[in-house]
């Protein structure tokens, strides 16, 4: 397989609040649901996995998923290296992986687009500030091996090429219930 794509959503969220925020309504869908749809609609993107952990029940019930396979890291509560590393595992056929978050609804599919052809290494930036997607190749996820905690793939990416999305719309990650309230502000 030459290209997969890879969605990180196995996080507690915890400075969101007790409810999980990938579940949040977003315009009539679950916040996560955007950002599967948006990998969906790749169709250069062969195989799609999406990295659960913490409300997996819940997410899986509620989310419609598409051709993406939910996938349970069950050492989630490790951090965001673990997420990688299971997600990188199930797409070991894999010559490369576009990695995006389940907590940015704006990702659209025209920014996934634009890293189809772009090599290992490569990543988004929005108005000159490092975000996702991220393009990981063989050296980087052997490089994963050696992450822990909450430390992902960013500092494996230094000397990768960088691509400007900020013509396509602002990064928009959603940590708190203010972040998803500015996201429902601007789409109005």
């Amino acid at each position: 397989m030459a290209l997969a794509g890879l969605i990180l959503a196995a996080g507690a969220g915890s400075r969101y609040g007790h409810e999980p925020k990938l579940l949040a309504d977003l315009d009539g869908r679950p916040v996560l649901e955007h950002a599967i749809a948006a990998q969906c609609s790749v169709a250069a993107l062969e195989r799609i996995v999406v990295v659960l952990g913490a409300h997996a029940d819940a997410i899986v019930e509620a989310v419609d998923f598409g051709r993406a396979e939910p996938l349970v890291c069950e050492r989630w509560s490790d951090g965001v290296s673990a997420s990688l590393r299971c997600g990188t595992e199930a797409l070991a056929d894999a010559e490369r992986v576009i990695v995006t978050l389940g907590d940015e609804p704006l990702m659209r599919s025209e920014i996934i687009a634009r890293f189809v052809e772009t090599p290992p290494g490569s990543r988004a930036t929005y108005g000159g500030q490092p975000g996702h997607p991220v393009v990981l190749g063989p050296r980087q996820i052997h490089s994963l091996r050696a992450l822990s905690g909450d430390r992902g793939a960013r500092e494996l990416l230094d000397g990768g090429k960088t691509i400007e999305c900020g013509d396509l719309g602002p990064r928009g990650d959603i940590d708190t219930p203010n972040d998803l309230e500015a996201i429902r502000r601007s789409a109005r």
